[in-house]
């Protein structure tokens, strides 16, 4: 579409300059075109060939001639330059991020809405609109609204959602937006500039919550509190929950069941450290993760081996020193399950907890922007924090989780 308006704005482009190249004479002078001698050019659909002696502007369509003044065939090619200053701004202009977000239908619902093949309670259920989910607003049949999310396309009753200038304010509540890193290794300074100092490290792909927006600077959550990153180095787009079709959502609980399976065989093949190896350090904490015969309390025993070992940027080393997903991935890696070195890809591993930190287990797997830590119980989690602090346990609240997942 952006493409064929391109070609049509072109058009109009060649035929107003063509125009007025042509008929920059005084406005006495007078043209002539005959019609035997139109020839079609690639200029919007508008073709004209001149004669060299002609002193009259011939009808296109191949009537009488007539005398045209120059002044009349420059007035029309102003205009038409002015529409195709007009066509071209239609083009280029980019929508802002809230006329994105009125276009959308947010559920306000206990736990989902039902997505209909058609406007109505007898419609075949095609999928489920959870709470604070979002779809795009297709169109409105009598109170009920038509909406694409995902792969769904069907519709939702109006009374259980929010959309227009309501859905506006709500958009920026309910999304998450967030930067992508782009470069291998991002800097993370204190002050939006290049002058800044730098406060962190992020490697590539990882995702960052942002909170504020200036002049090619973005505000960023990272392990070591508020940072800046420049916008040359990362991606963004705010990140929306959307509808789950009946397929996907049988497809979701069976790769579930087969990936928690899978996790427990892999563990039961591996054998683990005694939990009695543990170090002072963790011996107290220990008593809050009872070896019950779970896997996941298996996992927290075992990682809070290593707490006050050292943290290392790209590291995966329990002993020598470790990044956040190092940690992870090398805890796991005991338990002979294989994760990704990378806290945005661990978003993806095991299943959703839903609830969050309401409903985690220990050993779950808790997300945070740009860093991943591994849930102890009782609130906690065990993490590679900074280089600073090294490995240690905090409170697993101390900032907002993106997502909480199991594995076994």
């Amino acid at each position: 579409m952006v493409r064929s308006s391109k070609r049509t704005i072109a058009g109009i482009v060649c035929t107003a300059c063509a125009l007025s190249l042509a008929l920059t004479l005084t406005d006495a002078t007078v043209m002539s075109v005959s019609a035997s001698t139109i020839s079609v050019l690639p200029s919007g659909g508008i073709g004209l060939s001149l004669e060299t002696n002609a002193t009259a502007l011939e009808n296109i369509a191949g009537s009488d001639t007539k005398n045209v003044r120059t002044s009349t065939v420059i007035a029309a090619a102003k205009e038409a330059a002015a529409q195709t200053e007009k066509a071209v701004a239609v083009v280029e202009a980019e929508p802002t991020e809230e006329d994105l977000f009125r276009n959308l239908v947010i559920a306000q619902v206990h736990n989902y809405v039902n997505v209909r093949s058609i406007p109505s309670e007898d419609g075949e259920i095609v999928g489920k609109l959870y709470d604070a989910s979002v779809g795009n607003l297709l169109e409105e049949d009598n109170g009920w609204y038509k909406i694409e999310s995902g792969s769904v396309t069907g519709y939702v009753k109006g009374e259980f959602c929010v959309t227009g200038e309501d859905a506006v304010e709500l958009a920026k509540k309910v999304g998450t937006r967030l930067a992508t890193v782009t470069t291998t290794t991002l800097k993370v300074r204190t002050q939006p500039g290049l002058d800044a100092s730098v406060m962190g490290l992020v490697p590539i792909e990882d995702e960052l919550v942002v909170s504020d927006e200036v002049d090619g600077w973005v505000q960023v959550d990272v392990e070591e509190g508020i940072g800046w990153v420049s916008t040359d180095y990362v991606t963004l787009h705010t990140e929306f929950v959307k509808a789950e079709s009946k397929a996907e959502e049988e497809a979701r609980l069976k790769k579930e069941a087969e990936e928690r399976e899978k996790a427990r065989r892999a563990a039961a093949a591996k054998s683990t450290k005694s939990s009695s190896t543990a170090s002072q350090s963790a011996s107290v904490f220990t008593a809050a993760v009872p070896s019950d015969g779970t896997m996941g309390a298996e996992v927290v025993n075992y990682a809070l081996q290593f707490v006050g070992n050292p943290y290392v940027y790209g590291g995966s080393s329990l002993t020598q020193g470790t990044d956040c997903s190092g940690f992870v991935m090398s805890v796991y890696a005991n338990f002979g399950v294989s994760l990704p070195h990378s806290s945005a890809a661990d978003r993806s591993q095991g299943y959703a907890v839903d609830g969050g930190l309401e409903n985690a287990q220990p050993g779950d797997i808790v997300c945070y922007s740009g860093h991943v830590a591994i849930y102890a119980g009782n609130g906690q989690i065990v993490h590679a924090s900074t280089s600073k602090t090294g490995i240690i346990v905090s409170n697993a609240d101390y900032k907002t989780p993106l997502a909480v997942r199991r594995i076994f």
